[in-house]
């Protein structure tokens, strides 16, 4: 019985292998593609070798322009007088309110920060971001083959987020300038930097978009767009093309978790190389001015208006004396072109006037009556009292940079509709409203007056005496409240 088995058994065996290798020879057979093992063309090898060396070589060439810049600064922090009293242990037997009612004191704290600059000039001239270097007591530049220096700042232009830093040496790597104006969405771009502090980071990516305005980061924007990753640390790195030339200056990311989520902005090298060589050469940014308040021309105004179509901005007013009233420009007139530009954003338009050179004369192409008028006009220089920054006033508001409540900042600070004002988008740590307000604070009344936008919180704040004390009405948290801010 055993044997017998065993035999069958063997029989089975013999009788499975050559059923396998009938079932393997059918595979094999033409007819059945799933037999066949996938293959890699040479061309499709030949064409991403090249490629991956291509990338490889852009890289080798620009990383040694790029630098880390680190930086130290003193922060006032508001706290209680001890930390004891802070303590839910101890709050536990003496109440809440026990500490809290001792006077807040201001401790100086010593705080950190790593980013990204760029090389641009052989003896040590360093473009990087204003808000890299801003109130910074120490800054630290390392290159490329680990050497360190001492970095000065220059000058600095807050409506553009750029900073000039100067390190004294001879014969350092560079980047050449590329043409922003000729980015096209689309192209492959390059961000390099230090991400988390990590050196010499390359990610690649294209030009998601040009022209970026209203996004909120500066008074001044012109942006562009792109996937290429943006990460913390990446600010004032360099974004290059397919020829390693400069094409814009990593600024900030959109992102609602601090890290990359595929939208980055750099500002454009053809602003970055004016404002740099403003500030290089008078150590502050001489702007354009015209002197005139535009606003989008909407399908509505131009229906109004009795205007065919929607290209150009709208004249809304023309300031007494200046180039515009003397070149013969009118409330009402559409701005068709500027320089033989098209105009349609009123920031673009505003990016352009400004960065025109005081004296110059240029053509602007209006439409008036619905007939179009060409008028030359030489530009002047924007007046001392129009340039103080947002957060320019010396006074009990001195430090404090706001920005106009847009659906999109509503939302993420969960608004109420109700709640109406200017947003704190920054906060200098050496302001009299240092530990009081907040970024993300709405300000809703500035001494029981109520304000609505940018331009009325200017107009106010503006006739603030410097040792007056203010009172405010801030939202924060689901609640509003008052607080008083003064010049100690």
């Amino acid at each position: 019985m055993i044997f017998e088995n065993c035999r069958t058994t063997r029989r089975s065996a013999a009788l499975l292998v050559a059923a396998m290798a009938v079932f393997v020879v059918i595979l094999g057979l033409p007819g059945h593609p799933e037999a066949a093992q996938p293959k890699i063309s040479s061309e499709s090898v030949d064409l991403l070798t090249k490629t991956g060396h291509a990338l490889a070589e852009i890289s080798s060439t620009v990383k040694p322009a790029i630098v880390n810049i680190s930086t130290t600064r003193t922060v006032k922090i508001t706290g209680g007088a001890d930390p004891f009293f802070d303590d839910p242990f101890f709050r536990r037997f003496f109440g809440d309110q026990f500490g809290r009612q001792r006077q807040p004191q201001q401790r100086e704290h010593r705080s950190a920060g790593l980013a990204s600059g760029v090389i641009l000039t052989g003896d040590g001239y360093i473009i990087t971001n204003y808000h890299v270097v801003k109130n910074a007591d120490e800054i630290k530049v390392t290159l490329a083959d680990k050497r360190e220096y001492t970095g000065k700042v220059v000058g600095s232009d807050p409506k553009t987020e750029i900073s000039v830093v100067k390190i004294e040496a001879k014969g350092l790597p560079t980047l050449p300038w590329g043409n922003s104006d000729r980015l096209q969405v689309g192209e492959i771009v390059l961000a390099v930097g230090n991400p988390f502090g990590l050196n010499q980071t390359v990610t690649m990516g294209i030009v998601s978009a040009v022209g970026r305005a209203n996004v909120g980061i500066a008074d001044y924007e012109d942006f562009i767009q792109t996937d290429a990753a943006i990460n913390p640390g990446n600010s004032g790195g360099a974004l290059v093309n397919v020829r390693g030339e400069l094409v814009g200056i990593n600024t900030a990311i959109f992102s609602t978790s601090g890290g990359y989520m595929g939208i980055g902005f750099s500002i454009p090298s053809n602003m970055v190389k004016t404002i740099m060589d403003s500030l290089i050469r008078s150590g502050k940014v001489v702007r354009g001015w015209l002197g005139v308040s535009i606003q989008k021309l909407t399908p509505e105004l131009a229906t109004q208006f009795g205007i065919k179509g929607d290209q150009g901005v709208l004249v809304s007013d023309v300031v007494d004396n200046s180039p515009a009233e003397k070149a013969g420009l009118k409330r009402g007139d559409v701005i068709l072109e500027f320089n033989g530009k098209q105009t349609d954003d009123p920031s673009l338009f505003r990016n352009m006037v400004a960065g025109t050179a005081p004296g110059e004369e240029h053509v602007v192409k209006v439409l008036r009556d619905n007939l179009t008028v060409t008028l030359k006009v030489t530009i002047g220089e924007l007046p001392a009292e129009m340039q103080a920054e947002a957060g320019g006033f010396q006074n009990a508001l001195k430090g404090v940079t706001v920005q106009d409540i847009t659906p999109d900042l509503a939302k993420k600070l969960n608004l109420p509709g109700r709640i109406k004002g200017v947003i704190v988008s920054d906060l200098d740590e050496d302001s009299p409203a240092a530990g009081l307000l907040m970024q993300g604070d709405v300000i809703q009344e500035i001494n029981r007056k109520r304000i609505t936008s940018v331009k009325e919180y200017r107009e106010m704040v503006s006739s603030i005496k410097k040792e007056s004390s203010v009172l405010l009405l801030v939202y924060r948290g689901g609640s509003s409240f008052f607080v008083t801010l003064s010049v100690k």
